[in-house]
């Protein structure tokens, strides 16, 4: 089942979308905060966004520009705003397609079903992982924060991938160092802390101040930054 996400203020034409493409089958999710929408493709991960351009806080070509740091996820722009000008931003900004308000639910279907063939005949989503307003993208090791994308090591990011799959609870060190190498009976146990130390330091340059929290005896966790 494809998911798709709306990213669209007016409730009555959200709802009229979501309704109808429920029928289709997709599984639908309305974003509900326009100040974070990040933060619902992370934990919603949509095989297609529908994107309106006139939004509260940022509009839709700053929202896809954003995504497009994180995810390859088709987005396709709706608009009264139908001029050619606007046309050519919406395909500039990493959008798929545009289709102009007032529009047809059957042809936006069409539409949709069209996007959707081209994307996944050769590719798959995105995996993201979002924590305490860092997202995690699985596909190209790296994470983002306030909008702003840092690059990790094989071993940085396989440490904040296990950390992140557990939510905030804690994960001993032996668990990581098997997830890791395998064999934790091979490494030396001071090798994690080396790897742990170096993740934290590339943490703190993106401002996430203790993100990862030591849990004597036990291992380590995240927690919310106090940045």
């Amino acid at each position: 089942m494809y998911r798709i996400l709306i990213v669209e203020d007016d409730p009555v034409i959200a709802e009229q979308v979501g309704g109808y493409l429920a029928k289709w089958g997709y599984e639908v999710k309305e974003v509900s905060d326009f100040s974070d929408v990040l933060s619902d493709v992370a934990g919603f991960e949509p095989h297609l966004v529908l994107m309106d351009i006139g939004l509260p806080f940022y509009n839709g070509y700053y929202w896809c520009g954003e995504i497009r740091k994180v995810s390859k996820v088709p987005v396709l722009f709706l608009s009264s705003a139908s001029d050619n000008m606007n046309i050519i931003m919406a395909v500039n900004m990493g959008g798929d397609d545009f289709v102009a308000k007032p529009f047809d639910l059957e042809v936006l279907a069409a539409k949709i079903q069209a996007v959707l063939r081209r994307a996944y005949a050769f590719q798959e989503s995105s995996s993201l992982l979002e924590y305490g307003g860092v997202i995690l993208n699985v596909t190209d090791m790296s994470f983002l924060y306030k909008g702003e994308k840092w690059e990790l090591s094989k071993n940085e990011f396989r440490i904040l991938q296990i950390l992140f799959e557990k939510a905030g609870n804690p994960v001993t060190r032996e668990e990581i160092m098997r997830r890791l190498w395998d064999d934790e009976c091979f490494v030396d146990d001071n090798t994690l802390t080396v790897n742990v130390n170096r993740l934290r330091k590339v943490l703190e340059g993106a401002g996430l101040t203790d993100f990862i929290a030591t849990k004597k005896g036990v291992g380590y966790q995240l927690r919310h930054s106090k940045a």
